[in-house]
């Protein structure tokens, strides 16, 4: 893999020259996990996503995370190095703006990209700021790692840079998730083309094994998109479904932040999620009674039969249905069909 035209993109990390460089303290791996440990890390080698460097001012330590497969991936505790690091304000899409886009189209690509972040290279001045312990000795990333601060910004700007005149119009597209969409099917091919040919040009690569073309419907950042509208991932409500009764503050925002992804597809979410509303104030004790017990399956029951969203047609007016209840207040908006 080549990696993304330098002159596209490259990360930089614009360290604050006044932070003082952190070398972590080296961390012990249980003896049977070194051997994986080093094979992961032979494999980037390879790939030329790594190189050995000395003398390191900064250095971070190596985190093996079990993979689904059950193989181990090593990821890099970059941390202290990210707090270093100012934000890239890049914007980001409005994930409910892209997948509004995809619906009413009858000739769907779905593509990722292969390796995601490390397609793109590192500036040559920031590669040894990467600095990472293993027991294979001491190597810095020669490419952008997925842990870094500001990887999704700098991706989305290559992408930005890229896919800048089909954006919106052939292709959506959130960092490395790409969505190629065409309104009637005999078109798809062109295309297809048309993309490719700029992926070829910039050097950019796809993973085929996570690729579908040709398709009329498909998953998108967490929602199954198709001609006829939005659902959501039945894997998002069975996540839901299997969350046991909140035994604190934390467990109970956590349940609340997963219906937040899926909000649009709750009518009166505020409502539904008043009774929790006491438990979240500051110094109050976490008393789960029957009331929020009956919100709590009352919403599992709700999430079993969601609705279909469909994205407004254009021209089409709307109509705003307001109601007012004694602790919250919703909003719908919606368009009248006369074809069905």
């Amino acid at each position: 893999m080549p990696g993304l035209d330098p002159r596209v993109a490259v990360h930089k990390l614009a360290v604050h020259p006044s932070v003082r460089p952190v070398k972590q303290s080296q961390r012990r791996f249980r003896p049977e996990l070194v051997p994986e440990i080093e094979k992961e890390v032979d494999k980037l080698i390879a790939a030329n996503f790594i190189r050995e460097v000395k003398y390191p001012s900064w250095i971070a330590n190596i985190v093996p995370v079990k993979k689904k497969t059950g193989q181990i991936r090593v990821c890099v505790d970059f941390r202290d190095l990210n707090k270093a690091c100012p934000k890239d304000d890049f914007p980001l899409p409005i994930i409910e703006l892209m997948v509004d886009a995809t619906t009413g189209h009858e000739a769907l690509s779905f593509m990722d990209g292969s390796s995601g972040c490390n397609q793109i290279r590192m500036d040559p001045k920031d590669e040894e700021l990467t600095a990472f312990r293993t027991p294979k000795g001491i190597f810095c990333y020669k490419v952008m790692p997925f842990e870094l601060k500001n990887a999704g910004a700098t991706y989305q700007r290559a992408m930005q840079n890229i896919f800048d005149d089909f954006l919106h119009k052939r292709v959506e597209c959130y960092v490395d998730d790409l969505v190629v969409k065409t309104k009637q099917r005999a078109d798809h091919l062109l295309d297809l083309r048309a993309v490719f040919e700029r992926l070829r040009r910039f050097q950019l690569k796809m993973n085929p094994l996570k690729c579908a073309f040709g398709v009329t419907s498909g998953k998108f950042l967490g929602f199954l998109v198709h001609h006829r509208g939005i659902e959501i991932d039945q894997s998002k409500i069975d996540a839901i479904q299997k969350m046991p009764e909140p035994r604190n503050v934390s467990e109970l925002k956590s349940f609340q932040g997963h219906l937040a992804y899926i909000r649009r597809f709750i009518s009166n979410l505020v409502g539904r999620c008043q009774p929790f509303s006491r438990l979240l104030k500051k110094g109050t004790p976490f008393e789960w009674d029957d009331t929020c017990r009956n919100a709590f399956n009352n919403i599992k029951v709700y999430l079993t039969k969601p609705p279909v969203l469909v994205a407004p047609i254009v021209d089409k007016p709307l109509l705003l249905y307001i109601a007012a209840q004694e602790k919250s207040v919703g909003a719908l908006l919606a368009q009248c069909d006369e074809d069905n």
